[in-house]
């Protein structure tokens, strides 16, 4: 065949498969059509729907009274498309106005678009409030994407921070109640079925069934915030005054182990933990192990009281104020010579406790520390709790039977060291810290209520009738008489402990008081522990006046307490009450020195608690019954000019500024006495305030 003719043929051949082209489409999609249609509709359905997830709402927490310590309030993160069509003409008004909102230079934000990772999508700013929402829906910019979720606001900043704990970014808890109660708090997310086109917009399913969240439980402490602020401001005033490196401090309902208070020194903001380190956040009151000194001669106390190897009336030798025990010379602080039992207790006679510590024995001991709860973790329900160390008995050398008995070689927690004194005080039982009174759903409906829960009984009732009054001896006329109570019997123990390293003791100590009241109708069981105070090193010195200015703040809150003292410390009724002045002040500070002053404000609305004051009713400086309501009107408006903080705390003063944006350094200790700027002064980005 010639080479043309090839050529030919070739694009008939060519020419003919070409025209059978569309035909075999054609035919590909019959087949589809019919074969294949119904499923891959349904797959095309499928993808075009689907479901948004409805956040449950996190559980509150409050105190025992109500009031909210921790709530949970709707924030926004805001994310942009810089590519949108039309956000460039208004990009220049939609970077100062969020600058405005914000406190950051529009500068930050332009800079994180110039130099985002991904050509459409950048996050500019995570936790807008629902009026910076509101002020950037407004302006309606192109490319403009608000995300709603819940975040985690803890209403008084700093109180009790250590027992609510905080939460992460994800809003489940990290600390604290938080953390042991999350699966409580979290609740379980509902979903609503959606259909999204082509262009990723959402749409509602017009009549498709919608799964509802269900929100968290609250939780009903068993805290009052009245008391719990009471005891923080006394002691942190202690660890002022006596420069101590830490302090804490527990109470607890010694019947129950309700616990009522519970603080340490220095303490953080759950609002913002990541501010600081690890030493702030720490709960000492049940991480730390520390020798418990002194106090722990209560244990002595008990097994040879039970076990009727003394009597509190015996005599015990003391000689000149220091004897040998295995090779060891144990020293008293000063010479008591021969002194009733009771008198060593009161008195704190190392030597005495020592004699009557090996009458006792090893086992014997050893058994009634284990049924005080030492040794071991009271289980309450916070996380973290260490369990401290008592070594079993064939692991002692020949000294630590005498040493064990006036606290050393031997480590344990506060809470520990507080759980046995309310077993003294309540008859001889161990009783289970908590502080959770009470689960309750959504509705309102208790869907846990806890009780008295007594682990063991430690001693005998009869026992604990005996050594109550050496205890109050100890107050009355003893090591502890900074923490006597006019009219009103205390009982405790002083504690002094050098504290030890990795290479043996150093020169530091740890001074301690733990004790209840009233002594003879015990109410409330309170433990002080400060770590390395600089004036001083004696319990009776250090921790017992802080103790006694507690429990005297307390004392008008316990009604059959401020009963029995009514003729020795008259209680008059209250006379009228002068409302203050607290226009301009965020709500949630307006409340609280409402508070202080003995009035009442309704529930504040949590969405409205960082906004200011516009105006109060009755107005500033009105005489009023005490206990009546002031109600307050809250304003949007966002402050220009710097407050004026002068006699606030340092908390309420670092409340104030953070919810104005501002970042305040605290210098001092106290009240404010001193601001820069000066109050009227344009509203700056911080600001330092003197304490005194």
């Amino acid at each position: 065949m010639k080479p043309r003719d090839q050529i030919r043929s070739r694009m008939y051949v060519v020419l003919t498969l070409v025209s059978l082209v569309p035909a075999l489409v054609a035919f590909r999609l019959v087949g589809i059509h019919v074969g294949e249609g119904s499923a891959l509709r349904a797959e095309g359905a499928r993808q075009a729907s689907s479901f948004v997830e409805l956040p449950a709402l996190r559980g509150t927490i409050t105190d025992r009274a109500g009031r909210v310590l921790a709530t949970a309030t709707a924030r926004y993160d805001l994310a942009l498309d810089p590519t949108a069509e039309g956000f460039g003409p208004a990009a220049d008004a939609f970077y100062a106005r969020l600058a405005d909102l914000t406190g950051t230079p529009a500068s930050a934000f332009r800079r994180a678009v110039r130099d985002r990772r991904s050509p459409q999508y950048v996050v500019l700013r995570r936790g807008l409030t629902e009026r910076q929402k509101e002020a950037l829906d407004a302006l309606a910019v192109p490319g403009a994407m608000l995300t709603g979720h819940y975040a985690r606001r803890y209403t008084y900043g700093e109180a009790l921070a250590h027992a609510l704990g905080h939460v992460g970014r994800d809003g489940h808890g990290l600390a604290g109640l938080e953390v042991r109660y999350d699966t409580f708090l979290t609740g379980i997310a509902g979903r609503r079925p959606v259909q999204r086109d082509r262009s990723g917009r959402v749409k509602p399913v017009v009549g498709a069934r919608v799964e509802e969240p269900r929100h968290g439980q609250t939780l009903v402490l068993t805290v009052d915030l009245i008391r719990q602020t009471m005891l923080e401001e006394e002691l942190a005033k202690g660890v002022a005054e006596t420069g101590g490196q830490w302090a804490t401090a527990i109470a607890m309902d010694p019947h129950t182990g309700a616990v009522l208070a519970l603080a340490n020194v220095p303490t953080y903001d759950p609002n913002r933990p990541g501010a600081f380190d690890e030493f702030h956040r720490r709960n000492h009151a049940i991480t730390d192990q520390i020798e418990p000194g002194s106090t722990f001669k209560l244990v002595v106390a008990a097994a040879a009281v039970e076990g009727g190897k003394v009597r509190l009336e015996e005599a015990i030798p003391t000689g000149d104020g220091w004897a040998v025990f295995g090779g060891r010379t144990l020293r008293d602080d000063h010479a008591l010579g021969t002194v009733s039992f009771a008198d060593v207790i009161a008195h704190s006679s190392n030597v005495g406790t020592a004699r009557v510590a090996q009458r006792v024995g090893r086992e014997p001991f050893y058994a009634r520390a284990r049924a005080l709860g030492f040794g071991q973790v009271t289980t309450i329900d916070l996380p973290g709790e260490t369990a401290g160390r008592l070594k079993r008995p064939d692991r002692w050398s020949g000294t630590t039977l005498t040493s064990m008995s006036i606290g050393y070689e031997v480590a344990v927690t506060p809470l520990q060291l507080l759980a046995a004194y309310c077993a003294l005080a309540n008859g001889g039982l161990l009783v289970r810290p908590y502080l959770v009174a009470e689960r309750r759903d959504v509705t309102g409906r208790v869907v846990f209520s806890a009780g008295r829960d007594s682990v063991r009984r430690a001693f005998s009732a009869a026992t604990a009738r005996a050594l109550v009054p050496a205890f109050e001896r100890a107050v009355a006329e003893g090591t502890a008489k900074k923490a006597r109570i006019d009219g009103l019997p205390v009982a405790g123990k002083t504690g002094t402990a050098r504290k030890s390293g990795a290479g043996g003791y150093t020169g530091g100590y740890r001074s301690s008081f733990v004790g209840f009241f009233p002594a003879d109708d015990p109410q409330v069981a309170l433990v002080v522990v400060v770590d390395e105070a600089r004036a001083g090193i004696y319990g009776g010195e250090i921790a017992a006046p802080i103790f006694q200015r507690i429990a005297q703040r307390w004392i008008g809150t316990l009604p059959r307490v401020a009963e029995r003292l009514a003729p020795v410390r008259p209680f008059p009724r209250p006379g009228p009450a002068l409302v203050p002045a607290i226009g301009g002040a965020p709500v949630r500070l307006a409340a609280q020195r409402i508070l202080a002053a003995g009035l009442r404000t309704p529930t504040l609305d949590p969405a409205r608690s960082a906004r200011t004051v516009a105006a109060q009713t009755p107005a500033a400086g009105a005489a009023v019954d005490a206990g009546a309501t002031v109600r307050l009107v809250a304003t949007g408006a966002r402050a220009t000019t710097m407050p004026d903080l002068a006699g606030l705390s340092a908390r309420q003063a670092r409340a104030w500024l953070a919810g104005l944006g501002v970042r305040a350094r605290i210098e001092g200790a106290g009240a404010v006495h001193a601001q820069q700027p000066r109050a009227g002064s344009p509203l700056p980005t911080s600001a330092v305030v003197h304490l005194r």
